[in-house]
């Protein structure tokens, strides 16, 4: 499996790195898991079907932050990929807190996946 990141996304993770220091390790972890298991898992993720798209976007709502101490996975991040089964490629779209931002950018994914 290979990973691929949009540079919207790199912007985000930047600026939630001020805030989760801890953010890039807990992106390996969530990278070693989704190469085992790269489609959806409710109720950790699941598909977002209402954009009819040629790939799969699934939201991740469960990451386990350990910058938000005795949260867990209930750490409140959500991370927004495309999954390419055919390519075994995932790409990072979106990354941010939910108090931050209720829904994802949707016109982001079409813009990059249409």
């Amino acid at each position: 499996m290979t990973f691929d990141e949009l540079t919207e996304f790199k912007k985000d993770l930047k600026n939630l790195l001020k805030k989760y220091r801890t953010l890039n390790d807990d992106l390996v972890v969530v990278k070693i898991i989704l190469k085992q298991k790269p489609d959806e898992r409710p109720p950790f993720s699941f598909i977002i079907d209402s954009l009819s798209l040629e790939t799969c976007i699934i939201k991740v709502k469960k990451i386990a932050c350990k910058a938000l101490k005795g949260r867990g996975v209930n750490s409140g991040l959500r991370l927004i990929y495309a999954y390419f089964p055919d390519k075994k490629k995932i790409t990072f779209i979106e990354l941010y807190h939910k108090n931050d931002k209720e829904n994802e950018d949707r016109k982001r994914i079409m813009d990059n996946f249409k």
